[in-house]
């Protein structure tokens, strides 16, 4: 019997048509999308709430009023009051990870002093108002409003907005409101779907305009956000998910497999891939995870995963399978060797790298502290993780003295005539009497 998770022997040339193929992920023709989101976006940005209100009763099914639009501080309260209390115990725990994480990437302003009494500064100041989207769905998200809400606050980000879509009585998931209060989000809004990113960027009657969006979505949501960036910043164009576990003789199958299946119930799209030089590991593997599958309640969405975008590719060594990780950049990367730190070092292109048999992948989705907002698709070779600088912004600021100016005049000048912008050189040149223009 074919097991589902496919076993191949491969070499470099195969690994990186591999790598092609795994790009194209999700892509499609996004004409039709952008131009349903191109016309939700100018609906918002010309009617405001309205735009809003209408779109909810078409997408959710739900007729809301204007007042209703914002979250009140009674349901948020209902909610934490409500929720278990050890599940409320542990995303406090996990959310004071992530804050630790994120406060300690706080950057320091940069002061360079010159020789004539005068300097030169890079200054650091968070932004004034951000939003983040939690998206709806077969399964709430809490964890992605603890990672996406908390930078932002560890970076200092006056004012925090979130939206996530109404169920169909007009409700919120409890615990999305829960972990909005333990994340510290000023202001909740039950918008959903192209329309809420709309109302972010371009602000309604109820809604204020962001300097930055961040958070997951569907292909609406990630089209929206593409095509508001330059009205306001986002975080990164997000893909399908993806898990790269690579593993020799000292790993535990059933480790491995149960870390495959933990990213293949993500989504049909999600890949999940084993580089091993273990024939005998990767038989293993693929025989527990046909065992664990059969009782898995995703069963229907593994099973699709698995089948067009997993594998347990047999490699020569470990020297290709590192080859291939800097050239695939997943977004996680699972180390389950023997040396796991050694072969970190050679790891160039990844978000996230995880290291040895109690280093599990959820364990980073959840409660460890770094985020696990990452860069998909291969984005990782020039992205990075959500983190605490995403929300700062840098200023220079310079103040030259006469003297600092008077030491350099002249190369200035000298470098604008090349660039044949002689005001630029008369600005420096009327400062000691040599411009050739004006009084």
């Amino acid at each position: 019997m074919n097991k589902l998770l496919r076993i191949l022997r491969t070499d470099r040339n195969e690994l990186q048509d591999m790598v092609r193929k795994l790009g194209l992920r999700g892509k499609m023709d996004l004409q039709a999308v952008i131009s349903s989101v191109e016309e939700i976006l100018a609906a918002v940005r010309t009617d405001g709430d309205q735009a809003v209100l209408d779109y909810t009763e078409k997408f959710d099914k739900v007729r809301l009023e204007a007042r209703q639009i914002r979250v009140s501080e009674r349901e948020i309260g209902a909610a934490l009051d409500g929720l278990d209390v050890e599940l409320l115990t542990i995303m406090r725990q996990a959310a004071e990870n992530i804050r630790i994480f994120h406060e300690a990437q706080l950057p320091e302003d940069i002061r360079l002093e010159t020789a004539g009494g005068g300097y030169t500064l890079l200054r650091h100041r968070p932004l004034e108002i951000a939003g983040i989207y939690v998206p709806g769905g077969s399964a709430p998200l809490p964890s992605s409003v603890l990672m996406n809400a908390i930078p932002a606050k560890a970076a200092g980000v006056r004012r925090l907005i979130m939206c996530t879509p109404p169920g169909p009585d007009g409700s919120i998931e409890p615990v999305i409101l829960a972990a909005a209060a333990i994340a510290g989000v000023d202001e909740i809004y039950r918008i959903g779907g192209a329309q809420a990113v709309a109302a972010m960027a371009y602000g309604t009657q109820t809604v204020p305009p962001v300097d930055k969006i961040c958070g997951p979505g569907n292909i609406y949501v990630n089209t929206a956000k593409r095509l508001v960036y330059g009205q306001c910043d986002i975080d990164m164009f997000a893909g399908p998910s993806e898990i790269l576990v690579i593993a020799d003789n000292s790993a535990d199958p059933a480790y491995v497999a149960a870390d495959l299946l933990s990213q293949a119930e993500h989504d049909p799209l999600a890949s999940s891939l084993l580089l091993t030089t273990s024939s005998e590991l990767a038989d293993k593997v693929a025989e527990i995870i046909d065992i664990s599958v059969s009782k898995m309640p995703r069963r229907e969405i593994i099973e699709k995963s698995l089948s067009n975008y997993g594998a347990a590719l047999i490699v020569p060594d470990l020297d290709t399978a590192v080859d291939f990780v800097n050239e695939l950049a997943p977004e996680h990367l699972e180390l389950c060797l023997e040396d796991p730190e050694l072969w970190s070092e050679k790891i160039r292109n990844a978000g996230a790298i995880f290291l040895g048999n109690y280093s599990p992948e959820p364990l980073g989705d959840y409660f460890a502290g770094p985020n696990h907002v990452l860069p998909t698709s291969g984005t990782a070779r020039f992205f990075s993780p959500l983190n605490t600088n995403d929300f700062i912004k840098k200023t220079s600021v310079i103040n030259y003295s006469y003297d600092d100016l008077a030491a350099c005049w002249q190369q200035v000048a000298t470098f604008a005539d090349a660039e044949q912008l002689p005001a630029h050189a008369d600005a420096i040149r009327v400062r000691f009497g040599k411009n050739k223009y004006g009084g």
